[in-house]
């Protein structure tokens, strides 16, 4: 009798519209279910990892421009809004956000697997994207105006379309370099006129920042590296200096007994840029670089540490501008 032998068969790979079967998912996807399991007790963190795995097999067949697998892009796009301490069903609506546009999934299949809030997410940057197209066609003074009145419109109804479409746009620009010169240039100038704009208006300063040197990094690449390098040349002193002076302001804010978050910051590229053109001098002779931010718990608080701040360094005669009034008065 003759002994037989049978090659193991390996199991079939789990289905990916069977969410029930758990599946690996990238740490960068794991870390943003951890998070949200901190953020939020108690919530569906798994749909996290659900969303990804549905994003993952929809755009299976897509690269992007740089050759990249297309889906490391709503990853991008989700860690952005992690940082930022979105819910669970904004990063899933994150991850699937170019789902219904780009592949053959669509909006009630959204709904049927992750439910009303999440489709309704994905559905309204949808939406921004569709209208963004349209815009393209249109004569762009009109285009500029009805784009961003319609951007700010979605906000209405939920900010976190808007968030979303704000982080895609961010990681689109950071990715920039791997598309076509005057691809580049258009998004470029969008971002100018629809993004930086929006961002400021929704008090997003670092995304607004973020859009302007990464913008100016496409339009005049000379002048975005020269102010770089001038940078990069006093980084080490400008370091020293930040240091210095925030433990000299933190002890002198204590003693008045002002208890404050200290911060500093380089200003950003595109904002000494402006100064230069203003002021009709090259990045060598702009002194105004840097930056400490301190915050008080009240309105009031910001004024007594304001003069704790003069006494330590006195007002430049025309560069001061007194933006707690003109916050507290809007």
């Amino acid at each position: 009798m003759k002994a037989s032998t049978r090659a193991a068969v390996p199991p079939p790979p789990p289905d990916p519209f069977d969410l029930s079967v758990e599946a690996p998912v990238p740490e960068a996807v794991a870390a943003m279910a951890r998070h949200v399991t901190e953020r939020f007790p108690g919530t569906d963190a798994d749909i996290v990892r659900r969303a990804y795995r549905v994003a993952e097999h929809a755009h299976r067949r897509q690269k992007r421009a740089s050759g990249e697998p297309y889906v490391t892009h709503p990853v991008a796009v989700a860690q952005v809004l992690d940082e930022l301490g979105m819910d669970p069903c904004g990063l899933a609506a994150a991850l699937l956000h170019d789902v219904v546009e780009d592949t053959a999934y669509d909006q009630a299949d959204i709904e049927r697997l992750f439910g009303k809030e999440v489709a309704r997410l994905v559905a309204g940057v949808t939406k921004i994207s569709e209208l963004e197209s349209l815009d393209a066609e249109r004569p762009k003074e009109a285009a500029e105006a009805e784009s961003l009145r319609r951007l700010l419109l979605a906000a209405v109804n939920d900010l976190r379309v808007i968030l979303i479409k704000l982080a895609d746009r961010l990681h689109n620009m950071e990715t920039l370099d791997a598309l076509k010169p005057e691809r580049r240039v258009r998004m470029a100038r969008e971002t100018l006129d629809y993004y930086a704009p929006l961002a400021n208006r929704l008090g997003i300063w670092e995304f607004k920042s973020r859009f302007e040197d990464l913008a100016l990094k496409a339009l005049e690449p000379e002048v975005y590296w020269g102010i770089r390098e001038a940078l990069a040349a006093r980084q080490v002193q400008q370091d020293a200096y930040l240091a210095n002076a925030i433990a000299l302001l933190d002890r002198r804010l204590r003693e008045h007994g002002i208890h404050a978050e200290i911060k500093s910051r380089a200003k950003h590229i595109a904002s000494i840029y402006r100064k230069m053109r203003r002021k009709e001098l090259p990045a060598e002779q702009i002194y105004d670089v840097l930056a400490l931010r301190v915050l008080v718990d009240e309105v009031a608080t910001c004024y007594l540490t304001l003069g704790v701040v003069h006494t330590l360094w006195q007002p430049v005669t025309g560069e001061f501008d007194d933006y707690v009034a003109k916050r507290a008065v809007s």
